[in-house]
């Protein structure tokens, strides 16, 4: 008989481990937006080549999420996520002491693959030890640590590089997560998994069926594009648009992305805050996924034309409404069987970073048609970059509407 726990030793044994696991993860993920500019000071990178550098996080994150579903369903989130941050620690430390780019990309990319784990694992140990009424808001408070990382990447690193360089930043980076590895592993209890006596390729056939699903096929675009151009601008080219658009100073970009950060945070615990109570009253979390991904259209078109008059205010609503499409990961495992959780949000993050790391290179490549001068871009090559997000996530909503408008019972 599994053993049964508090609210309090769940929220010290689960939610805490792997909180701070995300909040790394989302800490290395918008790092770049701040200190860009001073790794092309000592590494030479074009805009491509900075798109590029920023993206391969997200084509390994991407990557290793199909594996990584099968592995969480059979080893559990506990184990799988404290390896996988060793290799996120030996991926700062390349960072730290890179000379070329090369060493740069493999860095990152290291760093992509141990940290792919701590969202899935997170969402994977709440299955198991939440009932599933709680998921939206449980996932929610797990969401808005990475939020608090987004917020640490932006002011306090541009604080620090007054007292220490980039590279010790990530030295710092890699003490801290060895640090998450050891708690994950020696705190967070264990729950049996169901997929134990289940054959590889048993959880192989599984995957082919999540990807035979029509349902899983209508939420993942408008899942990916969302969650795609969130993470390519918010991690990114948010910096950039603040000072070439907005013409904001490098203290004051710092202050605008930290500001995002802080509504992508609050946006994080709203959005499961407002899913749970909504679906009491017959509102399913599709329907609320649905229309906060609206409002996230609404904030990135308004990037796109360059809206300047309140940049600060535009932050944080772009950081609030993008929060909104991770309610996908609660859409998408409601539509499966509890043993399924770990396969089928893995399934939808493989979209969701592939796509990211697409429109992250994609969107440099776009801007950097564009001659850059001494103070940066010009404001039309974010206007016509931004424009390819807009016009991907409206129509994904389109077809999306299906299920979007469901109520709270999943077929």
């Amino acid at each position: 008989m599994e053993p049964t726990y508090s609210v309090r030793e769940l929220t010290l044994r689960v939610l805490a481990p792997f909180g701070a696991g995300y909040f790394l993860s989302y800490l290395y993920r918008t790092v770049n937006a701040v200190l860009a500019p001073h790794i092309s000071a000592s590494v030479h990178l074009d805009a491509g080549d900075l798109g590029l550098m920023t993206g391969v996080y997200f084509l390994a994150f991407g990557a290793f999420q199909l594996p990584l579903g099968i592995l969480l369903d059979r080893y559990g989130p506990r184990r799988v996520e404290a390896v996988l941050l060793l290799f996120a620690a030996i991926g700062s430390l390349a960072f730290a002491v890179a000379e070329r780019a090369e060493t740069l990309i493999l860095g990152r990319a290291l760093v992509g693959l141990g940290v792919s784990a701590c969202l899935m694992a997170a969402l994977k140990a709440n299955v198991q030890f939440f009932p599933a009424a709680r998921l939206p808001l449980v996932n929610g408070v797990i969401l808005s640590t990475g939020g608090l990382g987004a917020v640490a990447a932006t002011a306090p690193v541009q604080a620090a590089l007054h007292v220490v360089d980039w590279r010790t930043i990530f030295v710092v980076l890699a003490v801290l997560t060895v640090a998450a590895a050891i708690n994950l592993f020696l705190v967070v209890p264990d729950r049996k998994s169901q997929t134990g006596g289940e054959t590889l390729a048993r959880q192989l056939t599984e995957v082919g069926g999540i990807f035979r699903n029509r349902r899983f096929w209508r939420v993942l675009p408008a899942g990916a594009v969302a969650q795609a151009a969130f993470m390519a601008i918010q991690g990114l080219w948010a910096g950039p648009w603040l000072r070439d658009v907005a013409g904001l100073s490098p203290d004051e970009v710092a202050i605008g992305l930290s500001v995002m950060a802080a509504g992508m945070a609050a946006g994080f615990l709203s959005w499961g805050v407002i899913a749970e109570r909504l679906d009491h009253r017959g509102i399913g979390p599709a329907t609320v996924a649905g229309g906060g991904m609206l409002l996230f259209l609404l904030a990135s078109a308004l990037m796109m034309l360059g809206w300047r008059d309140l940049p600060l205010l535009l932050a944080a609503f772009y950081g609030f409404t993008g929060a909104s499409s991770t309610l996908c990961y609660v859409v998408v495992t409601r539509g499966f069987s509890p043993h399924l959780a770990g396969r089928a949000t893995t399934s939808l993050n493989l979209g969701m970073f592939m796509g990211a790391f697409l429109m992250q290179w994609g969107l440099g490549a776009l801007i950097g048609h564009w001659p850059k001068s001494a103070t940066g871009w010009p404001p039309e090559a974010f206007s016509y970059a931004f424009a390819v997000p807009v016009i991907l996530l409206a129509v994904s909503l389109l077809w999306a509407v299906p299920v979007l408008r469901q109520g709270p019972r999943s077929p």
